[in-house]
Parts: structure tokens; C-alpha cells; sequence
């Protein structure tokens, strides 16, 4: 096992305790870029200095649970012949910061969680997320390494799948990750997504009329940014309208959409919460966060992908930040 420690022009003790790590173990290198350059070219740079066919990147704010490594390794091993990478499991660490932390982890245990199983069952996993995900290093240098943008991990998917390769989903390597806590950064995080779809979109636009199962979710992404529209300026301005007495866009039937939203969010807490009990982890008890996330989530999370769809459309400047 090689592990590269990857310093992206940090200021604060980073260098220092992965200096401190390589003066003990053999297996540890420290990667000390003197400036920032963002995340894509960090991974590029990692990656020359990978001896071994496998290549896993885990973010600095994330935790490999239990035997999240050996998991992943061996869902790689045991997919496809032709899979070149393999997404983990992401769940959020700091759920009890605040109300927002609490609302992100019913999104990544029920909404993401359930999305990447979904893709996974038809053989069209759209994302290796860079903060847990596992790569056959050949087959990163033949598509050239991550690609200078915001949505690095989503457009070098893509790219992996343009080149007729096969992405995996492993659902119980679980890795626990910090989620934004202040509702600014959360914003910008979920507009650094969205952008990434729409870079996806304009590099691999082939990716499209490629006659494979997973060419369905992609085609599926196609309507997201005109769901996210209708939603935000057509569904809230109606909320706002009915609680004023009008009736125009949303009525007394568009509570009958609640019970459905409920029930979803059942079956999948149901399957997410076996998986749980198989790897001795427990559900907590998190009402609030609940109710808020089937309530009042989108409401949030829909605007800030149009501001990222509009980042893209009007070519702003592109910046990685933060998560």
C-alpha cells in the first residue's frame, strides 16, 4: 500500500504532520504544493507519483469506517471485468452541528444513498465522487487524469464511461464525511455540482446517443435543470400564493403529493437502515432533520443548482472553494 498525502498550498500544520507521518512509515509521501491550484490538478500530481494499478482518493475531511478499504477493493475485484472504477458510500459525520448538518444526512442516507443504488442495479453509476471512490489507474492516465474544472469528479466519470469503461457503486464501504454547516457554503457546494453536470454535458456530449443502460440516467439529468426551474419559479412563488388564499399553481390537491414523498422516504430508509444493521452502525433518531428534509429541502436546494446552471451558461469564473 503506497498513501500520498496531497498539501494543496495549505498554510496551517498540514505539511507539518504528514512530514512528521513520513519520517515513520515507509508507505507514507508527502505531496507539498507551495501553491493552491485546485483540486483537479492536486489529483493529477497525486497521481504521477502512483506506483500501484489501483488508485483510491479520499478527501481530507472524510473517515474510512470499519473495512470501507477492503470493501470497495473487493467490489472492484468482484464487478464486471470491464469496471475502471467504483464509487463508495458517503454519510455525513457532523450531523449534530445544527439543523442544516441534520437535514444533509437524511439526504445522503436516503436521497444520494438510494440514487447511486438505482444506477449501480443498471449498470450506470454517473458519479465517482472524489471524496471516497477507487480508479484503475491505467485507465485514469488513458482519459488524461481529472480535467481542470469545477465538477472534476462527475466530467472524469463521464469521461470513463465515453471511453465504453463501467462504474461501480460499493454501498457498504462507508466513508463519513463533514457537511457544510452555515447555509452560505452549503449553497456553493450545490452549485459546484450542478455546474459539474453541465461541464459533463458540453465535454462528452456523445455520451448521449451511446447505446448503453446508463444512457438512460444520463438522459434522465437532462430534465433535472427544467425540474429545478419549474420548481423554483413555478412551485414556490405558488406555495407563496396559496398561503395568500390563490389558488393558481398550487392547490389543496398538492397535499396529496405528501404521503407519496413519505412513503419513498420509508422504502428507502427501510433498505438503508438493513445495510446499517450489517455493518453494526445505527440509525439515529433525527425527527427534525427528517421533516425538513421531505418539506422544505428543495426549497433551497433547487435555487442553488440554477445559480449553478447560470455559472455555466454565463461562463463565470470558475472556482473549485470549498465544500
Amino acid at each position: 500500500m503506497q498513501v500520498i498525502v496531497i498539501n494543496d498550498g495549505s498554510k496551517d500544520q498540514t505539511a507539518n504532520i504528514a512530514k512528521h507521518a513520513e519520517s515513520i512509515f515507509s508507505w507514507v509521501t508527502l505531496l507539498d504544493l507551495q501553491q493552491n491550484g485546485g483540486k483537479a490538478r492536486a489529483l493529477n500530481e497525486g497521481l504521477k507519483l502512483a506506483i500501484h494499478d489501483l488508485v483510491l482518493t479520499v478527501d481530507a475531511d472524510s473517515y474510512l469506517y470499519g473495512s470501507a478499504l477492503m470493501a470497495i477493493v473487493e467490489r472492484y475485484l468482484l464487478d464486471p471485468p470491464n469496471t475502471r472504477a467504483v464509487a463508495g458510500k458517503i454519510l455525513v459525520r457532523n450531523s449534530r452541528t445544527n439543523l442544516l448538518t441534520r437535514t444533509q444526512e437524511w439526504d445522503y442516507f436516503l436521497g444520494i444513498a438510494a440514487t447511486k443504488r438505482m444506477q449501480s442495479l443498471y449498470q450506470g453509476t454517473l458519479v465517482a465522487q472524489g471524496a471516497f471512490s477507487i480508479y484503475d489507474r491505467k485507465a485514469l492516465e488513458k482519459i488524461g487524469g481529472w480535467p481542470e474544472c469545477v465538477g472534476e469528479d462527475i466530467v472524469l466519470t463521464w469521461a470513463l464511461l465515453q471511453a465504453g469503461y463501467r462504474v461501480g457503486h460499493c454501498e457498504d464501504a462507508c466513508v463519513f464525511t463533514n457537511a457544510p454547516t452555515t447555509l452560505k457554503v452549503f449553497v456553493k457546494q450545490r452549485q459546484r455540482w450542478a455546474r459539474g453536470m453541465m461541464e459533463a454535458f458540453i465535454k462528452h456530449p456523445r455520451i448521449l446517443i451511446k447505446p448503453r443502460l446508463s444512457t438512460f440516467f444520463i438522459h434522465w439529468n437532462l430534465l433535472f435543470p427544467w425540474l429545478d426551474i419549474a420548481f423554483t419559479f413555478g412551485f414556490i412563488p405558488g406555495i407563496i400564493l396559496a398561503f395568500f388564499g390563490h389558488y393558481w399553481l398550487v392547490g389543496p390537491m398538492t397535499l396529496a403529493l405528501l404521503p407519496m414523498a413519505f412513503l419513498l422516504g420509508y422504502l428507502n430508509y427501510s433498505i438503508e437502515t438493513r445495510m446499517f444493521k450489517s455493518m453494526n452502525l445505527r440509525v439515529r433518531k433525527n425527527i427534525t432533520g427528517f421533516l425538513f428534509y421531505v418539506l422544505a429541502y428543495s426549497f433551497i436546494l433547487q435555487p442553488a443548482s440554477i445559480l449553478g446552471y447560470l455559472d455555466e451558461v454565463l461562463k463565470t469564473r470558475k472556482k473549485w472553494g470549498t465544500k
